[in-house]
């Protein structure tokens, strides 16, 4: 992966990261919340064996299984394969178990990448974590390991669904201004964050600056502007959005 030029250090996510990291989250500690957060992962750990392909496990029991042999090997399996095992755990919604594991891979010599620190970072998130997934940005980009648009939209996801939608969308603007192009769930994300905060307006202007980039707004998007203007009694508003789909076809 190309290295990420200090210029183009998000300053939101930079500052966000400090704001995080003031109580000694740094990112050489991030992976100290490892054995503490296992107690986070509400499903039991029943092992079954079935087989060892990734989208076959019966529990987190059979993965664990999986991993350790894996981590025994010498040499070790390339990161893609890891990387594998990891996205089928987050899939049973297990992301306790993911943080374990990839302290341990690092523990034993394998080297991140890209996606096996996105996955992390996703993992952060969903136990309501940003701040250490802000650390493992920082590692990133000290690893020298450039972020990706999973990598940012994740961590936009994270803040929507801890209500910091204004570090949301000041992340948002600075990746596209550092020339990312945000997928259209991306914008579902934001636009419903905004919803829920109740900022009609600027959940409307944020549709229109949708169209404006060239982004065609989906059935999602009208749907989740148009349930917030209703809640919020406006139905004159909500009823000229609705015709605006008749009128585009959607």
């Amino acid at each position: 992966m190309g290295r990420l030029n200090a210029s183009l250090i998000l300053p939101s996510v930079v500052n966000g990261g400090r704001r995080y990291l003031s109580n000694s989250h740094s990112s050489s500690s991030v992976y100290s919340f490892a054995p503490h957060i296992d107690a986070l992962s509400k499903k039991p750990m029943f092992v079954s064996r079935k087989g060892e392909k990734y989208d076959c496990f019966d529990s987190v029991g059979d993965a664990w299984i999986v991993f350790n042999k894996m981590v025994d090997k010498y040499p070790k399996p390339p990161i893609v394969e890891f990387n594998k095992l990891l996205a089928a755990v987050v899939r049973m919604k297990h992301y306790a178990v993911v943080v374990s594991m990839c302290s341990r891979m690092e523990l034993v010599g394998v080297s991140h990448d890209v996606y096996s620190l996105s996955i992390l970072i996703n993992c952060f998130c969903q136990l309501g974590g940003v701040g250490f997934g802000y650390s493992v940005l920082g590692k990133m980009l000290k690893l020298g390991v450039e972020p990706n648009i999973v990598t940012f939209s994740t961590l936009i996801n994270g803040l929507c669904k801890q209500r910091k939608i204004s570090e949301a969308v000041c992340l948002f603007d600075e990746m596209v201004k550092k020339g990312y192009q945000p997928h259209l769930i991306v914008y579902n994300t934001l636009l419903n964050g905004l919803c829920k905060i109740g900022s009609i307006d600027k959940a409307v202007r944020f549709l229109r600056m949708m169209e404006g980039r060239g982004f065609t707004p989906n059935i999602v998007a009208y749907n989740t502007v148009i349930d917030c203007l209703c809640k919020l009694g406006l139905i004159k508003e909500a009823l000229h959005l609705f015709s605006e789909l008749k009128v585009k076809g959607i």
